[in-house]
């Protein structure tokens, strides 16, 4: 695994006419049985990537619906330790998609940066987003990535000058993190004004860095819509919101990743 095989998704992506869909599930949300199977569902249903979130108790980029899920995974004893042991069980089950680990940087520098990175590594993770860590501050981290054959995403808000963007450009590794909107995460019903012209503007100084758009997506026209100039979408609090309060959370998470590729849905291979 590891960036080839992130570079290989966006390829197939690419080849296939749409956009990388990566969603996001934190891990051990609402627990770890349930999380393992809704993340198994939401493979089976046509995503290209995984982003797993790493539950932590002041998460700044996020908005109400990521906030509440990180709490419940911590009041259920969710941890880094676990988190890691729910990676590898996610990889002995046969998953061979990219993973990402979402985690803030106060739990990466207690855990240590180079053993954080050399045990995600070992767990079956390709690469990291860390949405607190300014590019400029991520030496050591990118040393530890580069090392283990590991992406290390880079952001850029609608707020980065061109010199900021070059800045993420020359550091990240695995994809650029395009935020689409200034503020938190959360679902939203239209996509924010100016998204096409910025993605634009960073694809150009990005290179032959794939760039993928976050905060916000939600329905599968904004899918279709973010896919004629972005490489790839992240969808996350859409996705938590449709499946918190489901009877059957791994089956509605199937059903909406299929939705959002815009393919009829079938019921979940058990």
């Amino acid at each position: 695994m590891g960036l080839a095989a992130i570079t290989s998704a966006f390829a197939r992506a690419k080849s296939s006419g749409q956009p990388a869909l990566m969603p996001y599930w934190p891990l051990g949300y609402p627990d770890s049985e349930t999380s393992l199977n809704v993340i198994k569902a939401i493979v089976r249903a046509g995503a290209d990537m995984l982003e797993l979130g790493v539950p932590f108790s002041d998460p700044l980029a996020d908005g109400p619906v990521i906030q509440h899920a990180s709490q419940v995974a911590l009041q259920h004893g969710i941890s880094v330790r676990r988190c890691l042991e729910l990676t590898r069980r996610l990889r002995s089950s046969g998953i061979n998609l990219p993973m990402l680990a979402m985690g803030y940087l106060n739990p990466l520098i207690a855990f240590g940066e180079a053993r954080y990175v050399a045990s995600w590594h070992d767990a079956g993770a390709d690469g990291f987003i860390v949405p607190d860590l300014p590019p400029e501050e991520s030496t050591l981290l990118s040393a530890a990535c580069t090392a283990n054959d590991m992406a290390l995403v880079q952001f850029v808000a609608p707020t980065s000058t061109t010199q900021r963007v070059e800045l993420a450009v020359t550091r990240a590794t695995g994809f650029i993190y395009i935020v689409a909107v200034t503020g938190v995460t959360g679902a939203r019903e239209t996509l924010a004004a100016g998204l096409r012209g910025n993605v634009e503007r960073v694809r150009v100084l990005a290179k032959d860095k794939p760039v993928v758009v976050g905060f916000g997506i939600s329905k599968p026209e904004h899918v279709r819509e973010v896919g004629q100039f972005a490489d790839g979408v992240i969808v996350a609090s859409a996705l938590i919101h449709a499946v918190s309060d489901a009877p059957d959370p791994a089956q509605t998470a199937y059903d909406f990743i299929r939705q959002l590729k815009g393919a009829d849905s079938q019921a979940v291979a058990k």
